[in-house]
């Protein structure tokens, strides 16, 4: 049987291919419809900037979040994890870490603390910034202004220490395709910048009341791939039958993974990410973490330890770092552009 001319094959070649093409892309939809507004950047009275949307690109790229299913692990005494790698797909994530390091703003919070006679002033060893209230408020729709759940009348002026703001855009069409993929809620979103690998966070647990009991929390890493630290909570000096300690975790977070903690692990484990030198840990990391607050303590306690009354930071791409932000600095940078 004489063969097809190659030249005669090319076009149903490409028909076929076209043909495959459409069909993957007519069942390759979206998880969670994410809407984007290319008009609008978020503002609000208690933002020092408007926050810009998300790229388009991004936001239609994660709608098939995560990109690929989580991993359980729950092999060791009261560990319940999800661990995704990645959530955030590999040809946007480093887009979304340097869109988010450039428009969001941030603070180097300080505080004291007093242990007995001694008290101490602390720097925050990393950047943070927070948005969200606890569920006994709403933000008003129209203007973001707090309302009470249960009224809708506005909430008093006493009621907390500092204004609550709602998230921006940008961080609502994240936190919308995880409560999807988690079948959690969420009201709070943490956002850490980890400048290098002298930034850290001590070990610590997310069990606070305000959580309430077994709280979910969703902690994304974007960036510089940095050690993620488990460890069992010691049993009381006073405890006559102590349980069971699990064995230590060290999960490498590369930049777009995803790690939700649930259950009873915020009540029996603790986690940090230590000090590290030299190599990729130089780069900056962004963590972000979405929680729900049940009362109002989580709204002062989170407001009071990621914004304090410090100034406002802002990445600056020509020096390549964090620097002090104020409007005349703003504006006078925006007349010289």
């Amino acid at each position: 049987m004489p063969s097809t001319p190659v030249s005669s094959r090319v076009p149903i070649v490409s028909a076929v291919l076209r043909s495959m093409q459409d069909a993957f892309s007519l069942a390759k939809k979206p998880k969670v419809e994410v809407e984007v507004s290319v008009r609008d950047a978020s503002s609000h009275s208690t933002y020092p900037f408007p926050v810009p949307q998300l790229p388009p690109s991004v936001a239609d790229a994660l709608g098939f979040a995560p990109a690929v299913e989580g991993k359980a692990i729950h092999d060791q005494p009261d560990l319940d994890l999800l661990y995704f790698q990645p959530y955030i797909a590999k040809d946007i994530e480093k887009d979304l870490f340097e869109f988010l390091r450039q428009e969001l703003f941030f603070y180097r919070v300080e505080y004291r603390i007093k242990r007995g006679s001694v008290e101490t002033q602390i720097t925050t060893p990393r950047y943070t910034t927070v948005f969200g209230v606890d569920e006994t408020s709403r933000f008003s729709s129209t203007d973001g202004s707090v309302l009470d759940s249960k009224t809708n009348k506005p909430v008093p002026k006493d009621r907390y220490k500092a204004q609550p703001r709602p998230l921006p855009g940008c961080l609502d069409a994240l936190r919308i395709v995880t409560e999807g993929s988690t079948s959690e809620t969420y009201n709070f979103c943490l956002v850490n910048y980890y400048a290098n690998g002298s930034d850290s966070i001590s070990y610590h647990s997310d069990d606070e009341r305000f959580l309430g009991p077994n709280p979910a929390i969703a902690s994304f890493s974007l960036g510089a791939k940095r050690d993620f630290l488990m460890k069992h909570k010691p049993a009381p000096p006073s405890a006559t039958n102590p349980p069971e300690e699990g064995k230590p975790l060290k999960l490498p977070l590369a930049s777009g993974d995803m790690i939700l903690m649930r259950g009873p692990t915020q009540s029996n484990w603790l986690h940090s990410i230590p000090k590290r030198k030299g190599g990729e840990s130089e780069k900056g990391r962004i963590n972000i973490t979405f929680r729900k607050a049940i009362t109002r303590g989580g709204t002062d306690n989170y407001y009071n330890y990621n914004v304090g009354t410090g100034g406002v930071f802002r990445w600056n791409p020509e020096r390549e770092e964090m620097m002090p932000w104020s409007p005349t600095v703003h504006t006078e940078e925006t007349e010289l552009a």
